[in-house]
């Protein structure tokens, strides 16, 4: 009696396991792949939309199954350092680096009913988002993902528009 006791113990902490680990796995399935960038714009306070990383800007973001992600934006107009080293920029270079890129990486969520894409942000260019989480809005038409972050302090809204790749 008190093994069929330990067994049905161990067979309910696995349907319990499963139900916890399913949601998180069947929800981001949809954006799992590896995403190229078409846009990273940002809307402004008066609801206009206008380039926010140059006109053609660069970038991939992945999202795999496991829920781990990477996302890489360029600026299409950077800044390239006259010296040639990368430790030897000037004050200009150097910012310029700093304000054409964001990326990070970490583990990702996904709630479908909310809309919403929850990053937990291992590292980040801007290190104040390390070890932080951040939630965006996303809308997911066929390949194409969009997701908008929340507003910067000067009350544009970044918009961050990839295609999926094949």
């Amino acid at each position: 009696m008190e093994k069929k006791i330990s067994i049905l113990k161990k067979g309910f902490f696995i349907v319990v396991l499963a139900f916890v680990a399913m949601p998180v796995f069947s929800q981001s399935r949809s954006l799992v792949g590896s995403w190229h960038l078409i846009a990273a714009d940002k809307i402004l306070p008066d609801g206009s939309q206008v380039a926010d990383y140059g006109t053609a800007p660069r970038g991939i973001a992945i999202f795999t199954a496991d829920g781990h992600y990477v996302i890489e934006i360029f600026r299409s107009d950077r800044l390239k350092f006259a010296s040639g080293d990368r430790v030897k920029g000037t004050p200009e270079e150097y910012k310029d680096a700093v304000l054409s890129t964001s990326c990070h990486f970490g583990t990702y969520t996904v709630d479908t009913a909310k809309s919403t894409i929850t990053f937990h942000i291992n590292g980040a260019s801007y290190p104040n988002w390390d070890k932080t989480t951040r939630v965006s809005s996303f809308i997911l038409e066929g390949d194409k993902l969009t997701w908008r972050v929340p507003p910067r302090s000067d009350g544009s809204i970044p918009v961050s528009i990839f295609n999926r790749m094949p």
